[in-house]
């Protein structure tokens, strides 16, 4: 149940957005193993200049591309981390063209007490998932 943020610059296309989310919630299926149908992703546009993503000393070139994938879940190893990071980058790029350069990848990881999916009741806590 990773819930996905993610934040782009306005500018893209209704489809193009959609391919976007798409194609990250392939990712989830495949290298987080996220169940089937488990999908909750919050697209959020910006103008101009509300997303500032200076390089970390790192001497990379964002340009008005820039995407944001903020992800909570929980339960993914170091490994599978860095696996969705990699996987992200190569995807976004083939797919939707998204460049390497203007992704940014965040992973919280939070508990099973974190989580309601509606109705006021904690579902995990409750074994209903």
């Amino acid at each position: 149940m990773p819930l996905v943020r993610i934040d782009v610059q306005t500018g893209r296309t209704p489809a193009e957005l959609r391919r976007i989310a798409d194609t990250v919630q392939e990712v989830m299926l495949d290298v987080f193993a996220a169940p089937p149908r488990d999908r909750y992703q919050i697209i959020t546009e910006h103008a101009p200049g509300q997303i500032i993503a200076e390089d970390t000393g790192l001497g990379l070139e964002r340009s008005d591309g820039v995407t944001v994938i903020q992800i909570f879940q929980q339960g993914r190893s170091t490994d599978q981390k860095k696996a969705a990071y990699a996987e992200l980058a190569r995807r976004l790029e083939a797919e939707c063209g998204v460049r390497p350069e203007d992704l940014i990848v965040s992973v919280t990881a939070n508990e099973p007490a974190d989580w309601s999916f509606g109705l006021g009741r904690a579902q995990f806590l409750e074994g209903d998932l």
